[in-house]
């Protein structure tokens, strides 16, 4: 099964920090319904820093959700693909 990728950064200043998180529990919540894995992690010594990763088996799933995002990301189309390593 394939698993493919978008990966999205942004750094988040500590006003706009809580904003930015509600924001995710809508793009987690729109990306679990259109059938794809989302993912949020922050840099441990850069608070502030964040990067999220949207999972999907199929690019076109992918890009689909993406294209219906209220929030689209930057670089929807650049979309990556796991390298099975045997």
């Amino acid at each position: 099964m394939a698993r493919l990728l978008t990966i999205h950064r942004t750094i988040v200043t500590v006003a706009a920090r809580k904003r930015y998180l509600e924001k995710l529990k809508a793009r987690k919540a729109h990306y679990s319904a259109a059938g794809c894995n989302f993912w949020v992690f922050e840099e441990v010594g850069l608070p502030g820093a964040f990067i999220e990763f949207t999972e999907a088996t199929e690019s076109q799933r992918l890009a689909d959700a993406h294209e219906a995002a209220l929030d689209p990301i930057l670089d929807a189309g650049r979309i990556y693909k796991e390298v099975e390593l045997s």
